[in-house]
C-alpha cells in the first residue's frame, strides 16, 4: 500500500524521502487511552521536513509534529488497519499500522484517502449519521443556501453541532456552516470543482462547554462538474513530417488537448476533427484525424503525396477539439497543426548537357568551366546537394573539380599547369552522384554523367636555365678576363625555333660579363672573397635569356660562385691605445688581439713583435699568450707622457703577410685615485679598463 511521490529530486543520493518504516505491528490494547503515546514514526523528504503535514485515516487518531501517533479520545476498537499519510512540499508517503488482534472495521485504502467519491465512508455505529454532499459547482445566489443535514439520533439534550474542516475553519474559511441546533450544512458562496473538488469535513457534536460528547465525524462535500471549460491545446506548436511517398494510414503527429472539466464526466470527453486544410490541393482531404486518440494521419495515395508535384509542401491543419463527446452542446477549442511534406532522394541530379567545352592557357591554374546540373529534389537537403568525380582522363591529376554550395555547379579547376607542348587537348569523363544516397527504386543514369572538352592554348614561354641555380668554385683573386663557365637555357616552346639571347640582369659587384650569343660567362675585375656582395665565401648573379618571340619572354637564371680564400689581407692589432701610471707596481700595460679577414689557415696562430723601441735600454716587452693574444708590459716606470709603439703582427699565410700598427701608450700621474693624463695628452682611459677590454675580448675569441 504504501508509495512514495516525489516533488523534486533528492539531494543526497544516499537519503531515501519517505516513511524509514513502511509496517508497523500494534497488539490490540484493551483501551487506547486518549493522548498517550503509541509509536513514534520516522519521515525524512531530504530536504530538511519543512512543516510535514499528517493524515491518520481513522478520525480518533493523530499524529505530533514530532511523529507520535495518539489517540484523540479512549477507544476500544479501531479496525484492522490504520494507514498515516504524510506530506511536505517535497515528498509524501504512506505507512501502514497494522493492528494485531483487531476487528476489521475500515473502508478501502482508496475510500480513506478520498480517490472514489460513490459512496458514504463506512462507519462504526455511532448516533452521527452523515451522508456525502453533492453540490453543483458555479450556482448562482441567493446564499446561503442549505445543501444537506446531519442526525444525531441519541442527541443529548442542549448539545450542538460543531463542523470543522477545510472550507469551514481553515483555509479558505467560511465555506461551509451548520446550524448548531438542527443539523443544517450550508455553503455560502458559488464553488469551483477546477479550484477544490471535494472538501473533507468533520462533524461532531458538543456540550454547552464546548467539549466533545461524539466525534469527529468525517463529512464528504462533493463538488459536481459542470461544462464550463474550452478545451486548450497547450502544447504547441505544433509541427508534424511525413516522408513524401509514405503508404496511405502513415501517422504524421498526435493532437492533445486539455480540458480542466472532471475526467470522469463528459464534460472532458473530447472529439477532434479537421475543421480546414490549407492548401486543398491536389485533394482537400489530405489527412484525417482520429476523432478519439487525435492521431492525424495521410489518407491520399502516394503519388498524391509527392513533394516535386506539389504546389507547396507544407501543410496547415485547423485542428478542433470538442468536449461532451463532439456533441452539438460542447465547447470546442482549435490549434493549428503544421505538416511538413519532407523529401526523399528520389530524383537523381542530371547533366544539362553531355558534353562541355572549355579552354585554357598554358601555365594557367584556376577554374575553367562550371558543369551545371538540375535535381528536382528539395534544395536544402543532401538529396540535391551534388558531389562531382573526375572518373576517366587525368592521370597526372591536373583537374579538381568541387561543388559550388549556392549553385549546385560543378566548378572544374587546373590545379597543375598544362603544357602545350606535350599535349594541346584533354578529355574528362564527370560523374555527379547526390550527398545522400537514392531511394532503393531510383538509380543514376547515363544523364549524370558528362564528357568536358579542354583545349590548352599555346603560350609563348621564356627560356628555362638548366641547371638553375648554376654553381662553379674558383680562387679569388684570378685573373680578369678569365672564363668562369658556359649557361645553358632551352626554349619550352619546341614547336616554335626560336633563338635566345643572353644578358646579364643583377651583378652586384660588376664582376661578371656574359656573352650574349653562346652565353660564356668570364670576369670583369678581380673577384674579392672579402668583398661586402660575398655572403658566406659564395656570390651570386642574375642572368636573363630572353627568347625571339613576339612579344619575347624571357627566363632568369642563377649563379652561385664559391670564392676559395688566398692570403690577401694583412692581420691587425686591437686596441692601438693604452694607459698605463707612472708609478705602477704591475707593469702589464695592455693585452693586444689581433684579426685577419682571411680564412684558415691564412689567419692564425699570429706572431706579434716590438718592432724596434725608441727608448735606450729597451724597456718594452710583448709575451705571446695563445694564438690570437699578446701581452705588452713594461721593464721599468716611465714618466709621464705619450709613447708610440710598433706593433709587428705576421699571419699564417704561405706566403705569409705582416702588419705594423703604432701603439700609443699615456703613461699618467696616478695620485689619489686620480688619474692625471693631461699633461701627456692622453685619453682618459684607465689601465684597469682596458685590461679588462682585452681581457674581455680574449674571452670571446
Amino acid at each position: 500500500f504504501s508509495q512514495v511521490l516525489l516533488l523534486t529530486s533528492a539531494e543526497d543520493l544516499d537519503c531515501t524521502p519517505g516513511f524509514q518504516q513502511k509496517v508497523f505491528h500494534i497488539n490490540q490494547p484493551a483501551e487506547f487511552i486518549e493522548d498517550q503515546s503509541i509509536l513514534n514514526l520516522t519521515f525524512s523528504d531530504c530536504k530538511g521536513n519543512d512543516k510535514p503535514r499528517y493524515e491518520v485515516s481513522s478520525p480518533y487518531f493523530k499524529v505530533n509534529s514530532d511523529g507520535g501517533l495518539v489517540a484523540l479520545r479512549n477507544i476500544t476498537a479501531v479496525g484492522k488497519t490504520l494507514f498515516v499519510h504524510a506530506r511536505t512540499p517535497h515528498a509524501e508517503d504512506m505507512a501502514e499500522l497494522v493492528i494485531v488482534g483487531g476487528r476489521d472495521i475500515q473502508g478501502s485504502l482508496q475510500d480513506i484517502f478520498k480517490f472514489a467519491r460513490t459512496s458514504p465512508v463506512p462507519r462504526q455505529k455511532r448516533s452521527i449519521v452523515v451522508s456525502p454532499i453533492l453540490i453543483p459547482e458555479n450556482q448562482r445566489q441567493p446564499f446561503p443556501r442549505d445543501v444537506g443535514k446531519v442526525v444525531d439520533s441519541d442527541r443529548p439534550e442542549r448539545s450542538k453541532f460543531r463542523l470543522t474542516g477545510k472550507g469551514v475553519d481553515q483555509e479558505p474559511k467560511g465555506i461551509f456552516r451548520i446550524n448548531e441546533n438542527t443539523g443544517s450544512v450550508s455553503v455560502t458562496r458559488t464553488l469551483d470543482r477546477e479550484v477544490i473538488a471535494v472538501y473533507q469535513l468533520f462533524v461532531e457534536t458538543t456540550d454547552v462547554n464546548g467539549k466533545t460528547l461524539e466525534g469527529p465525524v468525517p463529512l464528504e462535500v462533493i463538488v459536481i462538474d459542470q461544462n464550463d471549460n474550452r478545451p486548450i491545446f497547450r502544447e504547441g506548436p505544433y509541427i508534424g513530417h511525413v516522408m513524401e511517398g509514405s503508404p496511405t494510414g502513415t501517422t504524421v503527429m498526435r493532437m492533445t488537448a486539455f480540458d480542466a472539466d472532471d475526467p470522469a464526466t463528459d464534460n472532458a470527453l473530447l472529439r477532434y476533427n479537421i475543421r480546414q486544410q490549407t492548401p486543398d490541393k491536389p485533394s482537400p482531404n489530405m489527412f484525417y484525424i482520429d476523432p478519439e486518440k487525435g492521431d492525424i494521419v495521410t489518407v491520399v495515395s502516394p503519388a498524391l503525396l509527392d513533394r516535386e508535384t506539389l504546389e507547396n509542401p507544407k501543410y496547415e491543419l485547423i485542428i478542433e477539439a470538442q468536449d461532451m463527446a463532439g456533441l452539438d452542446v460542447g465547447l470546442t477549442g482549435t490549434a493549428t497543426a503544421t505538416i511538413m511534406i519532407d523529401d526523399k532522394n528520389d530524383h537523381s541530379p542530371k547533366f544539362t548537357k553531355k558534353e562541355f567545352q572549355a579552354t585554357v592557357e598554358e601555365g594557367a591554374v584556376g577554374v575553367i568551366v562550371n558543369l551545371t546540373v538540375e535535381d528536382k529534389d528539395d534544395p536544402t537537403t543532401g538529396a540535391w546537394r551534388a558531389a562531382y568525380t573526375i572518373i576517366n582522363g587525368n592521370p597526372g591529376q591536373s583537374f579538381e573539380i568541387h561543388t559550388n554550395p549556392q549553385t549546385n555547379e560543378g566548378m572544374l579547376s587546373v590545379v597543375k599547369p598544362l603544357d602545350y607542348e606535350i599535349s594541346a587537348f584533354h578529355t574528362l569523363l564527370i560523374k555527379v552522384e547526390n550527398e545522400d544516397p537514392l531511394v532503393p527504386d531510383v538509380s543514376y543514369g547515363p544523364s549524370s554523367t558528362a564528357t568536358v572538352h579542354i583545349t590548352v592554348l599555346d603560350v609563348n614561354e621564356g627560356p628555362v636555365f638548366y641547371p638553375d641555380p648554376m654553381m662553379v668554385t674558383r680562387q679569388e683573386n684570378i685573373s680578369v678576363g678569365s672564363v668562369l663557365l658556359t649557361v645553358n637555357a632551352t626554349d619550352p616552346d619546341s614547336l616554335q625555333h626560336q633563338t635566345i639571347r643572353y644578358s646579364v640582369y643583377k651583378d652586384p659587384a660588376g664582376w661578371l660579363n656574359i656573352n650574349p650569343i653562346n652565353g660564356t660567362v668570364d670576369t670583369t675585375a678581380v673577384l674579392d672573397r672579402e668583398s661586402p656582395f660575398v655572403d658566406n665565401s659564395v656570390y651570386t648573379a642574375l642572368f636573363l635569356a630572353i627568347d625571339s618571340g613576339n612579344p619575347p619572354a624571357t627566363g632568369t637564371g642563377t649563379l652561385l660562385i664559391t670564392l676559395e680564400d688566398v692570403n690577401d689581407n694583412a692581420p691587425f692589432i686591437y686596441p692601438t691605445v693604452a694607459e698605463v701610471c707612472d708609478d705602477a707596481k704591475n707593469l702589464s700595460v695592455v693585452i693586444l688581439g689581433a684579426s685577419d679577414k682571411d680564412l684558415h689557415p691564412n689567419t692564425d696562430p699570429f706572431k706579434f713583435e716590438i718592432h724596434k723601441q725608441a727608448v735606450p735600454d729597451k724597456v718594452w716587452k710583448i709575451s705571446k699568450i695563445n694564438n690570437t693574444h699578446a701581452l705588452v708590459s713594461l721593464l721599468q716606470n716611465l714618466n709621464k707622457a705619450n709613447y708610440n709603439l710598433p706593433i709587428m703582427v705576421t699571419d699564417s699565410g704561405k706566403p705569409p703577410m705582416t702588419n705594423i700598427t703604432d701603439l700609443r701608450v699615456q703613461v699618467c700621474s696616478c695620485r689619489n685615485s686620480k688619474v692625471d693624463c693631461n699633461a701627456a695628452g692622453a685619453l682618459r682611459f684607465s689601465l684597469p679598463s682596458l685590461l679588462l677590454l682585452s681581457l674581455f675580448s680574449l674571452a670571446c675569441l
